[in-house]
């Protein structure tokens, strides 16, 4: 694992603090109740708010977004997201997905019709707890932000999905893959073709160590050229 990138489990999801020559990138953010173990993290690596260049958000789960607004509000970050992942994120969670294997199907249906009431019996308007987003597309370097790194937009477990690639061959990759028991592709998926041809854009990509946001980092090599 690389030095400069610290893991921070949060539960059932990852997110990915990177050391940058003068601050730090945060991949992901967690569920809201999370906040408390992320801080702690942030703070124990000395990610203090002024030290946190940007977050950016490999797709818009909740799971995966839930910390972004407080990040913004107290560490005034910049959070990158892709746009079709913000537009289905303002109209709630993603419902129309293909779940594997059957357990994670009857979990996703639970969730899903939990989130569900919980919006029909909120009355406060949900849009005031979204960040404000700056848009990321295909390609686009990091640099200007002090990470030599860029965006892959990978679609299939969401339209917006993306990866980050950075210089040192790693491959941020969101819920594209998992690896809890072994590497996989995503369980959830919400356009097949998408993901399919999202994979073989990835196998284009000069990489050398996969970090999945559930699971652990694997090395590319144990998934496409053994």
């Amino acid at each position: 694992m690389k030095s400069n990138i610290k893991v921070i489990n949060l539960g059932f999801v990852n997110a990915f603090l990177v050391k940058l020559k003068d601050g730090f990138a945060l991949i992901d953010t967690g569920v809201p109740n999370s906040w408390n173990a992320l801080e702690e993290k942030l703070i124990s690596e000395g990610c203090k708010p002024d030290k946190l260049k940007i977050v950016i958000l490999t797709h818009g789960d909740m799971d995966h977004v839930g910390n972004a607004k407080k990040l913004q509000d107290k560490y005034k970050a910049k959070i990158l997201i892709h746009k079709k992942d913000f537009e289905d994120l303002k109209k709630g969670v993603h419902t129309k997905r293909f779940v594997r294997p059957l357990g994670f199907r009857i979990m996703f249906t639970i969730i899903f019709a939990l989130y569900q009431l919980r919006r029909k019996f909120k009355k406060a308007d949900e849009h005031k707890d979204l960040f404000k987003p700056i848009f990321v597309s295909d390609g686009e370097s990091l640099a200007k932000y002090g990470f030599n790194a860029k965006i892959i937009h990978i679609p299939g477990h969401s339209k917006g999905s993306i990866g980050i690639l950075t210089k040192d061959k790693i491959f941020f990759a969101g819920d594209t893959f998992v690896n809890r028991k072994k590497p996989e592709t995503a369980q959830i998926i919400e356009n097949d073709k998408e993901l399919k041809d999202s994979i073989e854009k990835i196998k284009r990509l000069d990489i050398k160590t996969i970090y999945p946001g559930h699971g652990t980092p694997f090395s590319y090599n144990s998934m496409y050229k053994q």
